[in-house]
C-alpha cells in the first residue's frame, strides 16, 4: 500500500455549518464572447472562487449529457467485471501510469483509501525516450482497455475531448482574473494539454474496519480538476468554515484548482484540500475526475500580480516546504505518480528511483 497524500492538511476538521455552499457559476457567456459584459462578469466571479473558497460548480459548459451517461455508463459496466479480469489491467504494467489500481491500494495520512480506480490519458504511442531525455517523457503513451467493454475506450475518449475546450477556458478566464492577457497561459497548454482522467468506484465499506474514508483530505497538484459526480454525495471540501459538502448538482462539474495553479499565481488563488466519505452501506459512488494539466514540457512560472491584487493578499500562501512543487510540469507530476505508484517505479524507472535496501 502507497501514500497518494500530497500536502495534506490537518485531518482535524470540523463539518460546516449547513448554510453555506459552494458557488455556482455559469461558464455559457463566457465561451460565447469574453469580452462580453457577462464574459468579464464570469472572470470576475470565477477569480473570487478560485480565490476563496477554492471551488466552485460549474454549469452552462455546453457538454452533451449523452458524452457524460456513456461514459460513466461504461465505468459501471467494468466495475462490474469480475475481479481478475480488472486485474488484468494492473497500472504496474504501464511506465505510462495508465491503468487499474485494487480496493484500498492507496493511502492517505496513513489510512488506505477505499476506492478502486482506472487511470487514462490521451491515446498515443509511447515516446522514444534516449539516455539523456528527462523521464517524464515516458508518462505519455497508450492506455489500458478492458476488452470486454469495448464501448469504455470511446465513450471516455470523446468524453475527455469535450470537456477539453472548458479547461482552456476556464485557463484564459483566470489569466485575465490575474490581471494577465487572455492567452497568457495559451503556450502552456496548447497545441495540447496533457490531462489525465481517473475513474473511481467508492465502495461502502463494512465492518469493524470500517474507516469511513474513501480518498483522506489533500490537495490536486496540476492546473485544474473537474468532477463529473453521480448522485451519490460524499465530497467534502475544507472551508474556512469547516467542511463543507459538495453535494451533487445534475448538469455541473465540481471544479477546483491543483497546487500548480496556486504556485502560478503566487498564492493568489487556492489549491484547497478535500475528500471523499465513502458511501453508506448498500450503496457505492462513481466519479470521473478530469484533471487538466499543461503540456509536461511546461515552466509553469509565477506570473506579475498587478498591485490592486497584491493589496488583497494578507499573506501569500505558498506550497509546503516538504513537498516543493517543480517549475517543470514533467517533473512536477513523475514526482507524485512515482511516490503514489511504487510499483510501476520499481518495475519501470528503476534508473530514477533508487532501490532500497
Amino acid at each position: 500500500m502507497v501514500d497518494t497524500n500530497t500536502n495534506s492538511s490537518d485531518s482535524t476538521v470540523t463539518l460546516a455549518p449547513p448554510s453555506p455552499s459552494l458557488p455556482l457559476l455559469d461558464i455559457a457567456p463566457f465561451l460565447a464572447d469574453p469580452d462580453s459584459p457577462a464574459g468579464r462578469g464570469f472572470v470576475t466571479q470565477l477569480t473570487a472562487a478560485c480565490r476563496e473558497p477554492g471551488f466552485c460548480y460549474l454549469s452552462g459548459h455546453g457538454i452533451d449529457p449523452g458524452l457524460e451517461k456513456a461514459a460513466a455508463a461504461a465505468a459501471r459496466t467494468f466495475f462490474a467485471r469480475p475481479k481478475s479480469e480488472r486485474h488484468q489491467l494492473e497500472i504496474a504494467n504501464s511506465p505510462h501510469f495508465r491503468g487499474y489500481t485494487i480496493l484500498g491500494d492507496e493511502r492517505t495520512q496513513g489510512i488506505s483509501d477505499w476506492r478502486d480506480q482506472l487511470d487514462v490519458g490521451p491515446e498515443e504511442p509511447a515516446t522514444e525516450c534516449g539516455s539523456d531525455d528527462p523521464p517524464w517523457l515516458r508518462l505519455r503513451g497508450p492506455n489500458q482497455w478492458p476488452a470486454s467493454v469495448p464501448e469504455m475506450a470511446p465513450a471516455t475518449l470523446n468524453w475527455m475531448a469535450a470537456l477539453e475546450p472548458v479547461g482552456i477556458a476556464i485557463v484564459r478566464a483566470l489569466a485575465l482574473g490575474l490581471g494577465q492577457t487572455l492567452n497568457a497561459f495559451d503556450d502552456h497548454i496548447l497545441p495540447r494539454p496533457d490531462v489525465h482522467v481517473k475513474i473511481i468506484r467508492y465502495p461502502a465499506q463494512t465492518g469493524s474496519k470500517d474507516t469511513g474514508q474513501g480518498v483522506g483530505l489533500h490537495h490536486d497538484s496540476g492546473l485544474l480538476s473537474f468532477i463529473l459526480q453521480d448522485d451519490q454525495p460524499g465530497l467534502e471540501v475544507h472551508t474556512k468554515d469547516g467542511l463543507l459538502p459538495a453535494t451533487p448538482i445534475p448538469g455541473t462539474y465540481v471544479m477546483n484548482l491543483g497546487q500548480m495553479m496556486q504556485a502560478a499565481s503566487n498564492g493568489y488563488l487556492r489549491a484547497t484540500p478535500h475528500r471523499v466519505e465513502s458511501p453508506p452501506s448498500g450503496k457505492e459512488r462513481l466519479s470521473l475526475a478530469y484533471f487538466f494539466n499543461p503540456m509536461l514540457e511546461s515552466v509553469f512560472a509565477p506570473v506579475e500580480l498587478p498591485e490592486h491584487l497584491i493589496a488583497e493578499m494578507d499573506k501569500v500562501e505558498v506550497p509546503l516546504a516538504d513537498d516543493p512543487v517543480h517549475a517543470t510540469f514533467g517533473d512536477n507530476t513523475l514526482k507524485i505518480r512515482l511516490r503514489a505508484h511504487p510499483d510501476v517505479a520499481a518495475r519501470h524507472y528503476a534508473d530514477v528511483v533508487p532501490p532500497k535496501v
